[in-house]
């Protein structure tokens, strides 16, 4: 089985390619038989005794979104083939989460994005209570997109456009004239980032920041969109919502006229704000396995594991298309992760034998 996924253009690299569930199966059970019609060989007593330096420890992750679970899963096999027992992932917000990892109640989370999340890292003890580790996904983008129709017609190519009422009045939704940008969720971060950029841009008046569930009023502006709508929404990437509405071809990314991001996000400059050419206002970020300094001083296979894996950007965004078409229940994202890791066996096998390797070290 392939899934294909017509990607954004500012990412770029390989595409997904997924094993079949069902070679997955037929290989495990072709094993298990071959197991109970033979004696052990020399290689499956050495298998045995392979040691499991995760062995009696219990690992909690955490993640957002159901949307984040895949890269999770990814790491939670990992975890549980060194032996570690993984319970099931806390769905929480970032901020919670990251003050739940300091305290040692959570062990670690696969979505921490380092620059959009620094507030949280810091207000949570920062570098003397957390350990950032890994880049898992690289080169993840946010910024502002319009339907590439009203973008052509009226040559909007930047949100500071939005200061002119009648390009605002274009984008409004409830009649109250303002432009309705579909945002971010409360306790998100970008939501702060998004409500600075109001103020900075002089937006204030003519721009209203719609908040709630996000996917929920996604729905919604996708609706508007199909209906031949204009519509103007918030985004990020990995996420299917590119997959459904294609920058360059649906839709545009626009620009901001300057970079201008909260404090807490450090001496951040245009160029790193920048994809493909375009002053996006966010900063091109990476997402990183953030764990406690406790769990990581004590597991160092688990640590030299969070160091070593990576997933790119692409398969992630055609995972959470697959969801969106349908499959989105916790089995059908492990059923993912297996593919996966399955589709990339060696590498992961890689991953595994190093933080085995490491774990062992420590035990001698």
């Amino acid at each position: 089985m392939k899934f294909a996924l017509n990607l954004p253009t500012l990412p770029v690299g390989r595409g997904l390619a997924m094993a079949t569930a069902a070679t997955v199966l037929t290989a495990g059970v072709t094993a298990c038989n071959q197991a109970t019609d033979t004696a052990p060989t020399d290689g499956e007593e050495q298998a045995e005794s392979v040691p499991m330096p995760g062995e009696g420890v219990s690992v909690t992750p955490a993640y957002s979104v159901l949307e984040e679970l895949f890269q999770t899963e990814v790491v939670n096999i990992g975890l549980e083939q060194l032996g570690y027992e993984v319970e099931d992932g806390k769905e929480l917000e970032y901020a919670t989460m990251h003050v739940d990892i300091a305290n040692g109640g959570i062990d670690y989370t696969a979505v921490h994005w380092e620059q959009l999340h620094s507030d949280f890292f810091e207000n949570s003890g920062g570098d003397d209570q957390l350990e950032r580790m890994g880049v898992i996904i690289d080169n993840v983008l946010q910024g502002y997109l319009i339907d590439k129709a009203t973008a052509e017609e009226y040559d909007i190519t930047s949100i500071e456009q939005l200061q002119d009422p009648e390009i605002a009045a274009l984008f409004d939704t409830d009649g109250d004239g303002q432009a309705n940008l579909t945002g971010c969720n409360p306790g998100w971060g970008c939501e702060l980032v998004i409500e600075h950029h109001l103020d900075a841009y002089d937006l204030r008046e003519t721009v209203q920041h719609d908040q709630g569930q996000y996917l929920a009023l996604m729905a919604d502006t996708i609706t508007r969109f199909e209906q031949g709508e204009p519509i103007l929404y918030y985004t990020w990437t990995p996420l299917w919502v590119s997959g459904v509405l294609t920058p360059g071809e649906d839709v545009e990314w626009l620009e901001v006229p300057y970079t201008d991001l909260p404090e807490e996000q450090g001496d951040v400059t245009a160029e790193d704000t920048t994809a493909e050419g375009k002053n996006l206002g966010f900063a091109v970020d990476q997402i990183r396995i953030l764990s406690n300094d406790q769990f990581v001083e004590e597991n160092l296979a688990a640590a030299r594991l969070f160091e070593l894996v990576t997933i790119p950007i692409e398969d992630v965004s055609a995972q959470n298309q697959l969801m969106r078409d349908g499959e989105d229940s916790p089995a059908d994202i492990r059923a993912h992760a297996e593919e996966w890791i399955a589709d990339n066996q060696e590498t992961f096998d890689g991953w595994v034998e190093e933080a085995r390797a490491a774990g062992a070290q420590a035990m001698q």
